[in-house]
């Protein structure tokens, strides 16, 4: 299967394991409870799939790579300790708490998250002394004298032998104890989680002109000779730094990340091209409908790699200004209720006042000042815990920054209304007027941002319609923007004309079918 399929099905396996009964018992016991294993090739995206499953179940992560363990860490270090059986005393061997145990503990503690998944990477790579351990640990859930808390799952990975000289191989034994699953890279699983972060357009436009080069692992001369999806999303952060400061990319810099001479070579040429495509049609300008006939005819006569380029600069453009208002949108919409809580009570006489504090609903006894105090106090210790769980996605952290900056900027405007009352009495009533006005100063900028994003959507379609009409670029852009979370997220909520215009004659016509095998037969 490949990455994503495993990420549904890890996803799922976790639901079921912490799923219990109305008595609190979990409804598959520990014991039955076989942790999962994955097996792939390295830099295939193991590590980062747990690392979502995590966020988007809100529970913990513990991450541990097995080959940097000994038989001490792992188990703990032997003590002696005196005891007495029968009227006799004796000195009798006990054991320290495993290291990993102790992070489970210590995670809990600092996130107050009880629930969560102990991820051990290279678990088939232990070493000799420890591999004894590992049977009565993958059954039992036991390091030593101590087991791992209720409620955490077990999800193991590893190397195929060919991809690793300290490959271990299991036993039936063992094997019997775990849910195999043996996952292969895949680009098309990989696409999605690479529009989800951002990875650089020069990248994507690469891979799906040379899908066999999103991952290679071939033995050369000197050794081996490897591309992985780890090395593309590194190089991507790297080339986006490299172009904020204007640093020239070089060969040097590529084969940093991507360890096959071919690939290094015809990536940074194809890099230069990208560059040179970008230079050429600017995306902004086209989606700002600047653009003359002159780069509409020029679109018309380009290659089919420029072609491909074109689109995918337009689409990288559109989706970052979707993104950004998806992200505004939802602050708005998470923090209304908590604003509609400091409406003063003197504003809603005919409504019982609830509970002071945040939620308390309209009438709130509480001035704006100490809700908005109260709802950043705690947006701070809600990011702190996510983050000591490990389960802090970078969405999250993007709509703690702007909600904190919301309720930040609204302190201020209360400050200074007080400031310019020049003394005389300052009124709970009056605090909460600027917030309503920060809410909806946030709102309009928002309806502005909305209209800008749907009008460079308006004129990427004409672009296109007028390069191409209705051919395959056309579908392209109208993919891309409805596989994408982001483009659907803004899609749903905002909506677009022309989105749906284009959409229904190109997507939900007879000729659906047709144009999508026409498609899937690109050779891109």
């Amino acid at each position: 299967m490949n990455i994503r399929d495993a990420k549904k099905y890890i996803e799922d396996t976790v639901k079921l394991y912490l799923k219990k009964d109305a008595f609190g018992e979990f409804r598959i016991p520990v014991v039955r409870q076989r942790p999962v294993f994955l097996l792939g090739a390295p830099g295939i995206g193991k590590t980062a799939i747990m690392e979502q499953i995590a966020q988007e179940l809100g529970i913990a992560l513990v991450s541990y790579s097995m080959t940097h363990h000994t038989r001490q860490s792992a188990l703990g270090l032997p003590f002696i300790e005196h005891k007495n059986y029968a009227g006799e005393d004796f000195s009798v061997s006990e054991y320290t708490m495993s290291e990993i145990i102790a992070s489970v503990y210590e995670t809990m503690e600092k996130s107050g998250i009880r629930e969560g998944i102990l991820f051990l990477d290279e678990i088939n790579c232990v070493s000799e002394t420890l591999a004894p351990s590992m049977l009565q640990f993958l059954q039992y859930k036991v390091f030593g004298r101590h087991q791992v808390p209720e409620g955490w799952v077990i999800v193991t990975a590893g190397n195929p032998p060919e991809y690793n000289k300290s490959v271990r191989e299991f036993d039936v034994v063992t094997l019997d104890r775990l849910k195999i699953l043996n996952v292969d890279a895949d680009y098309d699983a990989w696409k999605k989680y690479a529009r989800t972060r951002g990875i650089h357009g020069a990248i994507t436009s690469y891979l799906e002109l040379n899908k066999n080069d999103f991952y290679v692992m071939e033995t050369a001369a000197g050794g081996k000779s490897y591309v992985t999806a780890r090395g593309w999303e590194d190089l991507s952060q790297i080339l986006q730094l490299y172009e904020e400061e204007g640093i020239h990319v070089s060969e040097e810099l590529v084969s940093q990340y991507l360890r096959n001479d071919r690939v290094v070579r015809e990536f940074t040429a194809y890099y230069d091209l990208y560059n040179k495509y970008k230079n050429d049609y600017n995306a902004a300008v086209i989606l700002a409908g600047e653009y003359g006939d002159s780069m509409v005819e020029k679109a018309k006569g380009a290659a089919f790699d420029e072609k491909l380029s074109l689109m995918g600069l337009l689409v990288s453009e559109i989706l970052s200004g979707m993104g950004e208002v998806n992200c505004k949108a939802d602050m708005l919409k998470n923090v209304l209720p908590s604003l509609k809580a400091m409406k003063p009570a003197s504003q809603d006489p005919g409504k019982a006042s609830g509970p002071a504090g945040i939620g308390a609903g309209a009438g709130s006894s509480r001035s704006p000042e100490s809700i908005l105090n109260s709802l950043i106090e705690a947006r701070r210790k809600k990011t702190d815990s996510l983050k000591a769980a490990g389960a802090l996605s970078d969405e999250e952290k993007k709509s703690a920054r702007l909600t904190m900056r919301f309720y930040e900027k609204c302190k201020e405007g209360i400050s200074g209304a007080k400031s310019e009352a020049l003394g005389s009495s300052f009124t709970d009533e009056e605090a909460f007027e600027v917030v309503r006005d920060c809410f909806n100063e946030e709102k309009e900028g928002l309806k502005a941002d909305v209209e800008r994003v749907q009008s460079g959507l308006h004129n990427a379609f004409e672009f296109t319609d007028r390069a191409y009409e209705r051919g395959n670029e056309m579908l392209i852009l109208l993919t891309e923007l409805t596989v994408s979370e982001v483009g659907t997220g803004f899609l749903t909520q905002f909506g677009s004309e022309d989105y749906n215009k284009y959409s229904s004659e190109m997507l939900m016509t007879e000729r659906n079918s047709e144009l999508l095998a026409e498609i899937g037969k690109l050779e891109i």
